[in-house]
């Protein structure tokens, strides 16, 4: 019987990948099948390569692009679970286009041409998955979005990242960035029939001065004449890292929270006076005990300054230390079974689970962030002051400010679990079917998440510098922070049975808010390919999707921590935080040690997880009761989509000749329809439920084409159009409606269509000797749907919201102020990418064991963002996360025994949102760069020794708001990390 040409799919391993590559001609009729099919055919063949070592690596991703019709990158393991960089991310960024986001100065997610994660799709082992879990709040938090979580998954677990910037019509849609496909080993793409290997390492951070372990293993067999194989897979590590530096969450101009204290009897600079009772002593309630400052010039001058609606404070001014504690284990099985010549079976499974804790300490002063009602700013009395000429704090003095030393605790869990079963069958010589039925299934849970606080209300003589640093501020307390009971201690809610809080006034908190996450992705895909003719192959098939996402969250009613009981003591409450700075460039003076609250006696003490009424009303100082969908500050994130996609698609792959070039490509067109069902909860009734259904659909054309100019010079060319599927929080129905007054609705949309684009991709490659290359590519993204927020009038009958939520005489037609989500124009999106990759074969001696890969990746991009609720002006702005340049290197030596290799990641500044919160134009993150390093010798081919070091350069994770001042929100930094170890192939 003929054999059966193999298909061209990423579920190959990389060697078997690079002998099937190396065995077809440049016009294979698959040379663009699905990448869930197999090659079978290919593993026959094994026996003649060995893909190890860094140039080996890189040499056989290079044949991998230079084989495709579309635009594709790809990063392979040097050698069998032996990934380029400990954590996916990272390796990603190495591809040009690519640039990735850091959470506890771990790689986490990733932007591809200017694109977030949230417009790219990723899929393992061909099964679209997505992956989720909880970071800090100044990294997005609990991850309820689209977009993939790469940090749940250990590296070692894969042996290929494929990333397809152009769409063809046989990979399926949901992408305006690019699909990302993640490979598990196979049993039938390994070189031997038995295969085992194991690793150890150990992982030093210098800044925590911790050292935790990191391991992996691989072990597979085939039997009965290589027609049954088995794979077992497994990696765990531990990370235990600090994260210190200052932060601001976000920047307030001098007017806003009702303003500063007025001195006695001032007339402001405005021309207004105080009212009645201005020459009062006290700012606020006479209980409160903030004093007044006199009627001076300098007073006034200092008062005025601060007031002035160009001039800006911190928020929250703090220096903290996050403390990150993470648990990593996963697990991948493969069975393969060849039923038939013409049949295989293939079996994947994948098990990952990521458990962390955090704990977060901070030092600061919330009185500038808080109205009268909370004991805030107007109580606070601006003593001195200097602003700069942009309008940023230089430097301030201030009575009767709120300190606080806060901590907060979260205990986090992601568990990913998937099982994909593939079937492949050849009809005939020229018809083959390919079935792929899985699920993708995540679940994050954050169940325990704790704040408690320690205070000190109505402090004088506090003090902050930016004049020195801009990033690093001194911080001067007018009394001694590590000293418990003494100005800092528990300011407790009065236990009368009847108080719930202080009367314009903060007291300490007891905050708890366990919430969580799930996703989950059901698939089947039928795919025929058809070889017509040699030069041509007909392909269709049809997929069904079943996701489904769901959000929860609980909190209790009242935060405020109710007074200790008599004879307890603070200092039997609390423990001292020491050694904070030592990397954070912390000015002379400013505290590193302080009292912070200690849990775990502050929870035997009150019982606080009891979920349980301890004493009082519902909702009293000792409630600690928790609610959800009657909470209103809980409600919003309880929430559900579930979407049911239908989709098919017709592609013809061909290679020809034009005017005696070499053509091959592929055209074709896939046509999707998405059924949304939406479900949230609406501010009345104590939480009523609203569920909404929408659904749309698209069709999909794509072409790609690849013209061989010459042996060595190829010109490409890829046009589609595309679309990704609106934000989860975007389709949430839920939120306020208000019937009495202005009538005003505030909630979701489920009713949105996707973000669309037209795409344009060209590129010149010239592989201008044996494993090197450079490159041009140009792109184009005209994005002609957009989602941002707006607000516009409509009829409440059109909102999609049950007329039941309105009072009886309303009848549905009268108008609401709609403030909600919006399908808006876009805006173009372009740019361009330079690629270089090359073995210095040329030099003499040990010269040609060096080599170079690098790449610089240029993006603009102007979209439309409304910014005013009142007449929906749009600015031009940047799309949000995109860096509009990013540098990639990396400078390596290989001789066979010895490889090394240093790495440079370099993102200039992107934004985060826009408009940016509190009076700010935007917020962003200011650009970083990375140097990473590794090396490794092999003393035979079974054993080697690694060292590596991550982080050289101590980035600061540094962000901004305002694009003018570019003032501090987040400046921490987490350290280098260096890992030692081995590795054994038995």
């Amino acid at each position: 019987m003929p054999a059966f040409r193999p298909s061209h799919r990423p579920a190959l391993s990389p060697v078997a990948l690079a002998v099937a590559l190396a065995s077809l001609p440049a016009a294979s009729a698959w040379a663009q099948a699905e990448p869930a099919a197999a090659a079978d055919k290919a593993s026959q063949q094994l026996e003649t390569v060995t893909i190890t070592g860094i140039r080996a690596s890189l040499a056989s991703a290079l044949n991998k692009k230079r084989e495709e019709s579309g635009i594709v990158d790809v990063v392979r393991a040097e050698d069998i679970g032996k990934f380029p960089d400990t954590n996916l991310a990272e390796s990603l960024q190495r591809v040009p286009g690519v640039v990735i986001d850091r959470d506890a100065g771990e790689g986490r997610q990733i932007t591809v041409r200017g694109l977030g994660g949230d417009f790219t799709r990723t899929r393992i082992n061909g099964i679209e998955g997505l992956a989720t879990t909880g970071g800090t709040d100044s990294s997005g938090g609990n991850n309820r979005s689209r977009t993939m979580d790469f940090n749940v998954f250990a590296s070692e677990l894969f042996q290929q990242i494929t990333v397809r910037k152009s769409q063809s019509a046989d990979v399926d849609e949901g992408s305006l960035g690019a699909t990302v496909d993640l490979l598990t080993s196979r049993p039938f793409d390994l070189k031997k029939g038995f295969t085992a290997l194991a690793s150890v390492k150990g992982s030093y951070n210098d800044l925590s001065g911790k050292t935790t372990p990191r391991a992996a293993f691989l072990v597979s067999n085939t039997f009965a004449d290589k027609k049954l194989g088995v794979l077992l897979s497994g990696a765990y590590s531990k990370r235990n890292i600090f994260e210190e530096g200052f932060s601001t969450v976000r920047w307030d101009n001098g007017v806003s929270s009702g303003g500063w204290c007025v001195p006695q009897g001032a007339t402001v600079a405005t021309g207004t006076t105080l009212p009645t009772g201005s020459t009062a002593t006290t700012c606020g309630p006479a209980a409160q005990g903030a004093s007044r400052l006199p009627n001076t010039a300098a007073n006034v001058a200092a008062y005025n300054d601060a007031s002035g609606a160009a001039n800006f404070h911190p928020r929250l001014p703090r220096y903290g230390r996050l403390t990150h504690e993470q648990e990593r284990i996963g697990l991948t099985a493969s069975i393969q079974a060849r039923l038939t010549d013409r049949t295989l079976a293939t079996l994947d499974l994948l098990y990952s689970k990521l458990d962390a804790t955090r704990q977060e300490d901070f030092l600061e002063t919330i009185s500038f962030s808080r109205t009268l009602s909370q004991g805030g700013k107007p109580q606070t009395s601006v003593v001195e002051t200097q602003y700069d000429s942009n309008g940023a704090l230089l430097y301030g003095k201030y009575n009767n400010v709120d300190v606080r030393a806060e901590s907060r605790f979260d205990k986090l869990s992601t568990v990913f679990k998937q099982p994909t079963l593939t079937l492949e069958h050849e009809f005939t010589d020229t018809l083959k079917f390919t079935g792929l039925i899985g699920r993708a299934d995540s679940k994050f849970k954050n169940p325990i998440q704790t704040t408690t606080t320690l205070d000190a209300p109505n402090v004088s003589g506090y003090a902050i510098d930016f004049r020195n640093s801009d990033r690093s501020p001194a911080i001067t307390y007018p009394f001694d922070v590590t000293q418990a009971g003494g100005a800092l201690g528990f300011v407790g809610v009065p236990q009368n049975g009847t108080a719930t809080s202080i009367t314009n006034g903060t007291s300490s908190e007891i905050r708890i808010r366990p919430n969580g996450t799930n996703n989950r992705n059901d698939v089947v895909q039928l795919n025929l390919a058809w070889e017509v003719a040699d030069g041509l192959t007909l392909k269709g098939g049809s997929s069904y999707k079943k996701y489904g996402f769901e959000s929860y969250e609980s909190r209790r009613s009242t935060e405020n921590m109710y007074a200790p009981p008599a004879g307890t003591t603070a200092a039997s409450l609390s423990k001292l935080l020491t050694g904070f700075g030592k990397q954070s460039d912390v000015p002379s003076g400013t505290p590193t040690s302080w009292v912070i609250p200690d849990l775990n006696a502050i929870a035997g003490l009150y019982d606080i997880y009891c979920n349980c009424l301890k004493s009082g009303p519902a909702g009293g100082p000792g409630d600690f009761t928790l609610t959800s969908v009657t909470n209103g500050n809980a409600r919003g994130n309880n929430r559900a989509v579930t979407e049911v996609d239908r989709g098919w698609y017709f592609q013809a792959d061909f290679s020809t000749r034009l005017g005696g070039i070499p053509v091959r490509g592929n055209f074709g067109t896939r046509y999707v329809k998405t059924e949304i069902t939406a479900t949230g909860y609406v501010a009345t009734g104590g939480g009523t439920q609203v569920t909404v259904k929408n659904n749309y659909d698209d069709m999909l054309p794509a072409a790609n084409v690849t013209f061989e100019l010459s042996r060595d010079l190829l010109l490409r060319a890829s046009a589609a159009q595309v679309m990704t599927r609106p934000t989860l929080a975007a389709l949430n129905p839920g939120g306020t409606v208000n019937t009495t007054g202005n009538l005003s609705i505030t909630n979701g949309n489920p009713f949105l269509k996707p973000f669309r684009a037209k795409t344009l991709d060209t590129g010149v490659e010239w592989y201008f000797q044996k494993n090197a290359m450079v490159g041009l590519g140009l792109f184009y993204k005209d994005i002609d749907s957009y989602i941002q927020q707006s607000v516009s009038t409509v009829r409440f009958k059109d909102t999609g919201l049950p007329l039941s939520l309105l009072p009886s005489n309303f009848t549905g037609d009268e108008q609401f102020a709609l403030t909600s989500s919006f399908n808006t124009p876009g805006g173009k999106l372009k740019g361009f990418e330079l690629s270089y990759q090359q073995p210095f074969t040329f030099l003499p001696a040990w010269g040609k064991n060096f080599g170079v890969v690098a790449n610089y990746t240029y993006v603009t991009s102007k979209i439309a963002y409304f910014t005013s609720a009142a007449n929906n002006t749009p600015i031009s702005a940047d799309l949000v996360n995109m860096s509009p340049r990013s540098w990639n290197g990396s400078l390596y030596y290989d001789d066979g025994a010895f490889s090394a290799r240093v790495s440079l990641a370099k993102r200039s500044r992107y934004l985060q949102r826009v408009p940016g919160q509190n009076n700010n134009d935007v917020e962003g993150k200011n650009g970083t760069k990375n140097v990473d390093f590794s090396m490794s010798y092999k003393f035979n081919d079974r054993f080697d020794v690694t060292l590596e070091g991550i982080n050289l350069t101590n980035q600061a994770n540094d962000q901004y708001i305002s694009s003018q001042r570019n003032s501090v929100v987040v400046n921490n930094v987490t350290g280098r990390e260096y890992l030692v170890g081995a590795r054994y192939k038995f």
